[in-house]
């Protein structure tokens, strides 16, 4: 038998995710939940409860409280105490928990994975891969936030207690969309999760609880539809963010009129899944199947309306059908499996109450020959053709695996079949020609267009509706908006601020001898010259640092431009998540890094403020990294005009005297969050906290000639750096003098350069210096 013959014959066999701990964390908590509210788990006052079932085989999973009037008070009477000393705290604060949480979902991620496609019915592969990681992001890109509140919001305060109801189909992700802005904001949170799905929610309750979190600032009320009218009623509210369909949507627009509250709906959809005659027939149908059969088609965004050109529907019609016979169908836990089970019983007979309506309407069905399992609450990828736009399933949202197609000629009747629904939710455009595709893109209305591609997310990014599909946005900086308001009487803009408590630093005993050396390309070596210098402490003592060279600027600058190509093409949430790690690092190096600080300043109590704030410095371009984004330009062009900020390249700096370790890294930090590569002079008089930062540094995934330290003398090293061609760019921060000459010497490239006395007050002038803008000019229509 050939290798070909054995990869067409083989067949799936099970792939099972154990489910062991997942059940243990159960019974841990006797398979009956409690609320959350004020950071401790209580009983719900009138003392009763509901099952929450697994459905893939329709058998309980646990016992979920069941809120009434009196617990929905004492929650958001727990989260008014909690608002004032919340936002009080400042934004550092509030990211440093919300880092946390960040850390704390990666370190049980795949439990809630395994929860998650328990109480839900999703894959595993879904909820492992997707979900929960998106869940993170969501926590690691709003602790950014929260540390840049007060200077890109200036003016703005928390609105207050925030009334959060979620729905089933992604209860984790849901959480985080809410959770994570708000909390962002300096508000406090009561979040009704959805009745069939409350399990993840309150293991994040949990892991609240662990990190410490405030006792309520986050509060967790579980119960059926009667508990959200409660929470939706609550006078002590002052915002409502809801995710749902749009006949609630439209009762809660109704509920809240005139009560000052703020209101962001996320509703339903109908989105389009537009294919024109161009397209990769075959990269456009995977594309459908992620968008209509990704979580059983039970997604507000699903495309569930395919809208074809008729010069090839059949062909896309019978490639859609030939992929649905190879779809999967069975065990949410098997990791081979596509499609796993439906939320419910009740949902499941909505989908085929609606299926049935379509065919009595004209809709021929097509499903897969092989059948679903008999266990839990499956149904088939189906798909309807030959329907009307008017028809009830062209129009009506099923939310379930259930596609309906219809065909266009031409580009124009293609958007008035897209827009023929009440919904603006998402819509994907599948065309060779991106012209065409960013045309259609453009007239299609709806809060979200993919072009050749599906099922997008990030944090990053603002999602939401149009018309009956809802308004506000979640996540990216538009979403921020739905969680702050005007403050009274205005605001003071002030630069970065840490508020831990300093930690004395204890007077050095003797200590063994150090071997500080040069830090190029990762790694720690010997001055090329085989020189030191020596520092005379303010204790006593002496210590030797490296002495670099010509030689030694050489092979960091060639080490530099080693790395920065693949580290300026690292996605920005990585580059975000290594700069967090490095402030956790140098957090736990905090005595170490401060008495190195003190060492030559002889200024302990300054040390450690030093380094606090230079942590802070760290969250703060941290921040900064995957937000500093480009723009869009309304020129007089018919088209897509935008920007990109770039990175520069190889970037040398010339670090102050004083401070220190804060002073390399207000310069460093921009700079590698924005993708350049360093070679920077330390302070050469105080160079102890940068020869310390290398431990740190090698603890931090902080990838090898992004950052190189070079120790000594500035005047033997400056004029090389700034002659050198490899460098793209030269920071020099010290004597008026020295910059001048660096900057007569670096005309040889004509290498940008930015010189001064002392850093600059605004950060975020760095990141400008740290970017180069390229500007794209995209034609659209004809």
């Amino acid at each position: 038998m050939t290798v070909r013959e054995i990869y067409q014959s083989l067949s799936y066999g099970p792939a099972p995710e154990s489910a062991d701990l997942a059940h243990a964390w159960l019974d841990g908590f006797g398979r009956d939940f409690r609320l959350f509210i004020g950071g401790k788990w209580r009983a719900a006052h009138s003392g009763t409860s509901f099952d929450t079932f697994n459905p893939a085989n329709g058998k309980s999973l646990a016992r979920i409280a069941q809120a009434d009037a009196v617990d929905v008070d004492a929650a958001v009477k727990a989260a008014r105490r909690a608002q004032k000393k919340w936002a009080a705290l400042g934004g550092h604060e509030r990211a440093r928990y919300l880092y946390a949480i960040a850390r704390q979902i990666q370190k049980h991620h795949r439990l809630l994975a395994v929860l998650e496609t328990l109480d839900n019915g999703k894959p595993i592969r879904e909820t492992r891969d997707i979900d929960v990681p998106l869940v993170a992001r969501h926590f690691y890109h709003h602790a950014g936030w929260a540390q840049l509140m007060e200077t890109e919001f200036p003016g703005c305060e928390p609105v207050g207690v925030c009334a959060q109801i979620i729905p089933w189909n992604f209860p984790l992700m849901m959480l985080a969309w809410k959770i994570a802005p708000a909390l962002a904001m300096g508000n406090t949170v009561v979040l009704k999760p959805a009745e069939f799905t409350s399990i993840t929610a309150l293991a994040f309750a949990e892991i609240c609880r662990e990190i410490g979190l405030p006792p309520g600032v986050v509060n967790i009320v579980t119960g059926d539809g009667e508990t959200g009218k409660l929470l939706v009623a609550h006078p002590g509210t002052d915002k409502l963010a809801f995710t749902g369909s749009t006949e609630v949507g439209r009762i809660l627009r109704e509920a809240t009129a005139g009560t000052g509250k703020k209101l962001s709906l996320e509703l339903g959809g109908k989105s389009p899944f537009l294919v024109f005659e161009d397209a990769d027939l075959d990269s456009a149908v995977e594309g459908l199947v992620d968008a209509i059969w990704f979580n059983q088609g039970q997604v507000c965004c699903a495309g569930s309306r395919l809208l074809v050109q008729e010069s090839v529907a059949e062909t896309v019609l019978a490639k859609t059908r030939a992929r649905m016979e190879k779809l999967r169908v069975g065990d949410p836990l098997d990791k081979a499996v596509d499609l796993g089970a439906i939320v419910d019983s009740v949902q499941l007979e909505r989908i085929k109450s609606l299926v049935e309506q379509g065919c009595r309407e004209g809709a021929e069905l097509f499903q897969p020959a092989w059948s679903c399992p008999k266990d839990g609450w499956f149904y088939p990828p189906t798909l309807l053709t030959n329907v009307a736009p008017a028809a009830t399933v062209a129009q009506v949202e099923i939310f379930g695996p259930v596609l309906v197609a219809m065909t266009f000629r031409t580009p124009d009747e293609a958007v008035a079949l897209a827009n023929n629904t009440p919904y603006g939710l998402a819509a994907s455009v599948w065309s060779e020609n991106v012209g065409l595709a960013l045309d259609i893109a453009d007239r299609v209305k709806a809060g979200t267009v993919w072009v050749n591609c599906t099922n997008q997310f990030d944090a990053a990014s603002g999602f939401g509706g149009y018309r009956e599909s809802g308004y506000g946005r979640e996540g990216g900086r538009e979403g921020l908006w739905e969680y702050v308001k005007g403050r009274a009487g205005g605001t003071v803009v002030e630069g970065l601020r840490g508020k831990s408590q300093p930690a004395p630093v204890e007077a050095a005993p003797p200590r063994m001898d150090r071997t500080h050396k040069l830090y190029i390309g990762g790694k720690q070596v010997r001055p090329d010259g085989g020189y030191s210098v020596t520092l005379h402490l303010k204790h006593g003592g002496t210590a030797q640092v490296g002495r670099g060279n010509r030689k030694d600027v050489r092979n960091a600058v060639e080490a530099a431009r080693k790395a920065q190509e693949s580290w300026a093409v690292a996605n920005t949430h990585l580059r975000a998540q290594i700069l967090y790690y490095l402030a956790e690092n140098m957090e736990a190096e905090r005595a170490l890094l401060a008495r190195a600080i003190a060492d030559t300043t002889g200024d302990r109590d300054g040390a450690t403020a030093e380094v606090d704030a230079a942590v802070a410095c760290a969250f703060h371009y941290a921040a900064w990294a995957d937000k500093f984004d480009g723009a869009v330009h309304r020129t007089p062009f018919r088209g897509l005009n935008y920007t990109r900020p770039e990175p520069v390249g190889v970037v040398g700096l010339v670090c102050p005297e004083d401070p220190p370790l804060l002073g390399l890294l207000a310069l460093v930090l921009p700079a590698i969050a924005m993708g350049n590569a360093v070679v920077a002079l330390p302070s050469q008089t105080h160079p102890l906290a940068a020869c310390d930062l290398v431990r740190v540094l090698e603890a931090s995934d902080v990838p090898g000639g992004v950052l190189n330290l070079l120790t000594g003398p500035h005047a033997e090293m400056e004029q090389d750096l700034a002659k050198h061609d490899g460098v793209d760019a030269l920071w020099h921060f010290g004597d008026i003098e020295a910059a001048a000459e660096a900057e007569r010497l670096s005309a040889g490239n004509l290498k940008q350069t930015w010189t001064g006395r002392v850093l600059p007050a605004d950060a975020r002038e760095a990141l400008r210096r740290a970017t180069q803008v390229k500007n794209i000019w995209v034609p659209t229509g004809e």
